[in-house]
């Protein structure tokens, strides 16, 4: 990997947080920022964004992606990736960071911020963003969101965990249908994916996140808006082709967040720090200059 015109190179953390160790990648000088990947992808989601950056990037795979521990029955939820990676920023002597997420990194992102404000100089976040509420039901949705259902059942491991071929093609099927028009995954993304989801046991942990409760179809039907908004400033970029958040759910963003900038993302599906780097970059670069 390259990062910045200097090569990177995957570390361990020294020190566990309830019993995982993080992988992750750290490059660059200056301010700190923290870049938190989605599913299926892992740190490598944030290579072409991490290369626009001046600054110190920490790319982790989150617990259960990547080279990151996996433990069957550990703690998978929102609140549990979370911990390690404010414990990887304590380990990394990193005490505020702006930190960037789309997909269950936003989750994780926004549970940091409302939780430990004073670690957070600000948010670049892609969907998912609070206030989708019940629409969550709605039959369209629903269509979309049969995957976390699936996840949560044992059949899911079953059917793909430790099948290399199988994983793929699940994995190409995500790639595809949730990206913009103009954007195809290539064989080197599948083949560096495939690798990483398809050993035994690691395509588990990744759904592990689902099992935890921590899957938007749950927080959505429980969510109500919370006493105290995130006060950090936050830019969302909202993509326009994203068939699992579609652009009429940003309507709420303010009853969660009290500085909130909304960027719309045109040509671009859900996963964007991979489809506009650029324009992914420039949020997180006015966020640490801010």
């Amino acid at each position: 990997m390259v990062g910045n015109g200097r090569s990177v190179v995957a570390v361990i953390s020294r020190s566990p947080v309830d019993g995982f160790h993080l992988s992750y990648v750290r490059n660059g000088s200056g301010p700190t920022a923290v870049l938190l990947h989605g599913w299926p992808g892992d740190s490598e989601d944030y290579t072409d964004v991490a290369a626009l950056l001046d600054a110190d990037v920490i790319r982790p795979d989150l617990r259960g992606f990547g080279r990151s521990d996996k433990h069957p029955g550990g703690d998978y939820s929102a609140a549990g990736q979370a911990r390690s990676v404010v414990g990887l920023m304590d380990e990394l002597s990193v005490d505020r960071a702006v930190l960037a997420g789309y997909d269950i990194g936003s989750r994780i992102a926004q549970v940091i911020a409302a939780e430990h404000p004073d670690r957070v100089a600000g948010l670049v976040l892609a969907p998912p963003l609070p206030g989708i509420g019940r629409r969550i039901l709605d039959e369209d949705a629903q269509r979309e969101f049969w995957y976390q259902t699936f996840h949560r059942l044992p059949l899911a491991d079953e059917l793909i965990d430790g099948r290399p071929d199988v994983v793929r093609r699940y994995l190409h099927h995500f790639w595809t249908h949730w990206s913009g028009p103009d954007f195809s995954p290539g064989d080197q993304l599948l083949d560096h994916l495939t690798r990483h989801y398809a050993a035994p046991g690691a395509f588990a942990a990744s759904i592990a996140w689902y099992r935890a409760g921590s899957a938007t179809v749950a927080r959505s039907l429980a969510e109500t808006p919370p006493l105290r908004r995130i006060d950090t400033p936050t830019t969302v970029l909202w993509p326009e082709f994203d068939p699992i958040f579609p652009r009429e759910w940003s309507d709420r963003i303010d009853e969660w967040f009290s500085d909130a900038t909304l960027q719309l993302l045109d040509g671009v599906g859900h996963f964007a720090p991979v489809e506009a780097p650029k324009e992914f970059a420039a949020a997180i670069r006015t966020a640490l200059h801010r």
